[in-house]
């Protein structure tokens, strides 16, 4: 084959079921399968190793899928806008074929780059939606209603064969020091590749899930009972249709049959269900507004806190070592698996923007490292809003001593990642510091008095919000991101009627993206 080639750009789609740019090129002529390993992104503050490690294990899964369609992944290292270039003017593009990508503010201009090119030389860009996120969206009016007719098309199936494509030798694909890391243990870190999305979600849905409503909460149990399809997601080995269908069938199969648990099952599958919602709807808030990556959303919020971290106290809360054993044993978890549960996710957000009063952007850029499901999306609109700069959400300061009280009330949880409290008994285990003997113990005493952090914040944040330009912007960003009263299912609540949709905003998305 020596004519132009139909390129289809992997990015965080590493799949080839229900992969519309795929199939597509497929009808319009040979297509050459690409990854490109981009330098320029993984030097970005948000990325890691153990982020990489993971891609690298879905695309070596994504090879062996195209290699036995017929053509292997063709992987180059570089810029993509110098890399496209250099194919056309070996080979000639007849067509770029890419999924729309919200991503951080890299990728944003990099795409940009992309697209100008591809204008210059005359290379039309095809960029089917992924997610259920509209580009360009003018109202949040029916989103909710557009998400579920998106998810409800049949899959795109895999194409039945590639051409096999002579003189292309791409480039090894890297470890994650030669792509410039630094050293990342995750020792419990998820595997990648399709292999383990399927499987999980199985186990998800005929076997882990039937408590996932009351467990998702508990750091002690939501390691099981949650799907844990968030890094497939983020890396695309499955898509979310296939998701959102599979849960839909296996609500259908409950009603229909004999199972003693099937109630419980149906309560967790609706809460499950509504949190594949939430995930595109935050994605949205960033495809909408790119800046909350950066800026805070609500611009009152400019000058609250310091505009860089007090290092002592950073460190400490990265580390997992402020004194608060609940706090610190979630830090702890999150550098071991890569993964935490969502609710701990915002107790850790808050506890860095309120208790220590350290900015979100770069306490929001260490847990993005730290996320093997890191989707900027989601994370920045959740990093405000668990920092209270959106103008538009409760303001929500966790108490890591009743976070702890209730989630772990036996020590479990705390005392599998603080092995230096083993010795303090449980009645002080969440408040070592009152334990008599805790003068010998090597374990930090708290970096600030838990009630007096939390009121200052509180007075500070509440200052802010009763300024006389407050509730005018706040209206404003609620008519451009909030959720619509007939749009999102959550919590188990069936859907108010279409004719309900307004402007006004639905329930807080705080806590509910355990997916």
């Amino acid at each position: 084959m020596t004519g132009p080639l139909q390129v289809v750009w992997f990015k965080r789609d590493l799949r080839v079921v229900d992969h519309r740019p795929l199939t597509l090129a497929v009808r319009a002529g040979p297509v050459l399968p690409l990854y490109i390993v981009e330098p320029g992104l993984w030097a970005q503050p948000d990325a890691s190793a153990r982020q990489w490690d993971f891609a690298a294990e879905c695309l070596k899964e994504l090879d062996q899928a195209l290699s036995t369609l017929g053509q292997p992944l063709y992987v180059r290292t570089g810029e993509a806008a110098q890399i496209l270039a250099q194919l056309h003017a070996q080979r000639g593009i007849a067509a770029l074929w890419s999924h729309e990508e919200t991503g951080n503010g890299w990728t944003y201009a990099r795409d940009l780059a992309v697209a100008a090119w591809a204008r210059r030389a005359g290379v039309p860009w095809h960029e089917p939606r992924q997610f259920g996120v509209i580009r360009r969206l003018k109202s949040r009016n029916g989103w909710a209603r557009a998400w579920d007719q998106d998810m409800a098309q049949p899959l795109t199936p895999q194409p039945t064969a590639l051409t096999r494509l002579e003189g292309f030798q791409g480039d090894r694909l890297p470890d994650s020091a030669t792509v410039g890391l630094a050293p990342d243990p995750c020792p419990h870190r998820q595997t990648g590749g399709r292999t383990a999305a399927l499987t999980i979600l199985d186990s998800f849905l005929n076997a882990r899930g039937r408590d996932y409503r009351f467990q998702m909460s508990s750091p002690v149990t939501a390691f099981d009972a949650s799907s844990r399809l968030s890094p497939h997601l983020t890396w695309g080995t499955i898509s979310m249709r296939e998701v959102a269908q599979a849960s839909a069938a296996r609500m259908r199969d409950l009603r229909a049959s004999g199972d003693p648990d099937a109630s419980r099952w149906r309560a967790s599958l609706v809460s499950f269900i509504g949190r594949q919602h939430w995930h595109c709807h935050l994605m949205q808030k960033l495809e909408d507004e790119p800046r909350i990556e950066f800026e805070n959303l609500h611009p009152a919020y400019n000058g609250l806190r310091p505009q860089v971290a007090d290092p002592d106290r950073l460190a400490a809360w990265s580390e997992g070592r402020t004194g608060f054993p609940f706090v610190d044993a979630c830090m702890r978890a999150l550098n071991q698996h890569g993964w935490i549960n969502f609710r701990m996710r915002a107790m850790l957000m808050s506890f860095a923007s309120y208790h220590l009063w350290l900015p979100w952007r770069e306490t929001g850029l260490h847990l993005a490292r730290k996320f093997v499901d890191y989707e900027p999306g989601i994370h920045w609109s959740q990093v405000q809003m668990q920092s209270g700069t959106t103008g538009i959400n409760t303001m929500r300061i966790y108490n890591p001593v009743k976070q702890g009280l209730d989630q772990d009330p036996d020590g479990r949880f705390v005392r599998a990642y603080l092995p230096e409290l083993s010795d303090v008994p449980g009645a002080f285990l969440h408040e070592p510091w009152a334990w008599p003997g805790a003068a010998r113990l090597a374990y930090p005493p708290p970096l600030v008095d838990n009630a007096a952090a939390a009121r200052a914040a509180r007075e500070a944040v509440h200052a802010v919000r009763q300024g006389p330009a407050h509730g005018d912007q706040a209206r404003d960003i609620v008519a451009r991101h909030g959720s619509r009263k007939a749009g999102i299912p959550m919590r188990g609540g069936r859907r108010k009627p279409a004719a309900s949709s307004s402007s006004s905003p639905g329930p807080d998305p705080q806590l509910t993206l355990d997916l």
